[in-house]
């Protein structure tokens, strides 16, 4: 409901960046309103006297245009699943990759500089904690990171977004795969009852919750 109302009230702004492509603007923005929103989750944990680390949501949504001459589809979320887009027969697996930074901390990215602007040399660390300055918010453990893509479809693909439930069995059983092309690359989409029996489809060794949306392009 948060994220929802987050998109509702920045509309106007949303449409005119997807329309101009202006994909800088997109990513900051709605990582902006995702974390204001998993904030309030947040908050409400610690209201309530949880740890907010065992009070957090997966947030995976998808952005279209109204307007059918704007073709750019806008990912965006927070946790594991899945985006696969369907084109051709084909699937093509465009969950965003999230990077890591690896190695050891380099001067000036990550570590402190060797002596400060008086000239002074700085003490070696011996790893003794200290305690967080009053001035400072005290460091929090990592969070998930923002997942951010957009993607231009083409007339009769098809763009799948779901949870990790429905994405493991589909990147791990190629047959699931291809009997889920062989169903949704037909001329018309199935109707509801379809999709639901086609996304619940068993495959041994799977058993998650699945949650999918799926939109076919005209």
């Amino acid at each position: 409901q948060w994220i929802g109302r987050a998109v509702g009230r920045s509309h106007a702004r949303l449409v005119a960046d997807i329309r101009a492509g202006r994909r800088g603007d997109l990513k900051s923005g709605l990582h902006r309103l995702t974390d204001r929103s998993l904030g309030k989750l947040r908050a409400s944990a610690a209201e309530q006297g949880v740890d907010p680390d065992e009070y957090a949501a997966s947030l995976r949504c998808l952005l279209l245009s109204a307007d059918p001459e704007c073709r750019t589809r806008v990912f965006f979320g927070v946790g594991p699943g899945g985006l696969f887009r369907l084109r051709e027969g084909e699937w093509q697996d465009i969950e965003p990759q999230v990077t890591e930074v690896r190695g050891e901390p380099v001067l000036g990215f990550g570590s402190p500089p060797p002596e400060t602007p008086e000239g002074d040399r700085l003490t070696m660390d011996l790893g003794i904690p200290t305690p967080p300055s009053p001035y400072e918010p005290a460091p929090e453990p990592p969070r998930e990171p923002f997942r951010f893509r957009t993607s231009v479809a083409r007339p009769g693909d098809t763009l799948l977004m779901c949870s990790a439930g429905f994405a493991d069995p589909l990147r791990g059983e190629p047959e699931l795969g291809e009997y889920l092309a062989d169903r949704w690359s037909r001329p018309e989409p199935p109707g509801l009852a379809a999709f639901l029996a086609d996304s619940q489809v068993r495959v041994k060794g799977y058993a998650d919750d699945r949650t999918a949306a799926a939109v076919w392009e005209a």
